[in-house]
């Protein structure tokens, strides 16, 4: 891995982020879940450590705290939230942290609907994070079109394709051994971080999908790809 001191989530206290803490506290990696309240972070980790028999890595911290034990931060955050709470951890950054988004502008953060996106000054989620985290961290935008119940539904494989994009050969390299810790998860090279803007127009599509055909876990697959991709 990028990092032998961790993966921090923040955020990992909602469906997104607890079902990447368990997938990858699972695959024997150190999980720290980040919270703006420590005693709910701890309460997530007691729950996956409980799912998985108490043989895992999980800790819970407040946010600033479980990004300045790792190089590794995953922000799996509402949209209406996350400039906030980027601001907010600006400082905790350092130089050669990577941040891997997963934040998705759906239309619900105004009351709208989660089928649907809404516009971003910065171009998207993944680009808005990189301009407030500070041009030392280095971002990637992944994990937009794997859901949370396919997350959590630990005795299956994730049958998903994850498209990641960064104008960082690192983070995207710490991106993809991310994906692959995964059961069956295959990383896509998405290109530059303005590819986001398209790569996180899928999540609603993808809920608009689950909807109509009453799913609860649809995701993509990219064929056609040589096998060494």
């Amino acid at each position: 891995m990028v990092t032998s001191k961790g993966i921090a989530i923040i955020g990992g206290t909602g469906s997104q982020g607890f079902g990447l803490a368990l997938r990858w506290a699972i695959a024997g990696k150190s999980v720290l879940i980040g919270s703006r309240q420590a005693s709910k972070a701890a309460d997530a980790a007691r729950r996956i450590k409980e799912i998985t028999g108490h043989k895992t890595q999980v800790e819970g911290l407040e946010n600033a705290e479980a990004i300045s034990r790792t190089s590794l931060v995953v922000l799996t955050v509402p949209f209406k939230a996350q400039a906030l709470i980027l601001e907010k951890l600006r400082e905790s950054f350092i130089p050669g942290h990577i941040l891997i988004d997963v934040t998705v502008p759906l239309e619900s953060a105004i009351g709208g609907a989660f089928t649907r996106t809404l516009g971003v000054w910065a171009g998207s989620a993944a680009e808005q994070a990189s301009l407030v985290a500070g041009t030392d961290v280095q971002v990637a935008s992944a994990f937009h079109t794997i859901g949370a119940p396919a997350l959590r539904d630990v005795d299956k494989p994730v049958d998903c394709d994850v498209i990641v994009c960064s104008d960082s050969s690192k983070a995207k390299k710490a991106a993809k051994e991310l994906v692959e810790l995964i059961p069956n998860a295959g990383f896509i090279d998405g290109g530059p971080l303005t590819n986001s803007r398209t790569v996180e127009a899928l999540t609603p599509l993808l809920i608009g999908i689950n909807i109509r055909n009453k799913a609860r876990s649809v995701g993509i697959r990219i064929t056609g790809l040589p096998d060494s991709t």
